[in-house]
């Protein structure tokens, strides 16, 4: 089966959809540590 979508798609474009599937999440993680840091209130924040 994976055979028929590698065949379909460039190299580059395999290359591309992985980072972005590496990336989006990672970057929605760190941007909600940074929203928590800011926006939590002081009870709430770990001291670690």
């Amino acid at each position: 089966m994976w055979e028929r979508f590698l065949g379909i798609l460039p190299e580059k474009m395999i290359v591309f959809c992985t980072l972005v599937t590496f990336l989006v999440p990672y970057l929605i993680y760190k941007l909600n540590q940074k929203l928590h840091k800011k926006g939590d209130p002081p009870w709430k924040k770990e001291d670690g």
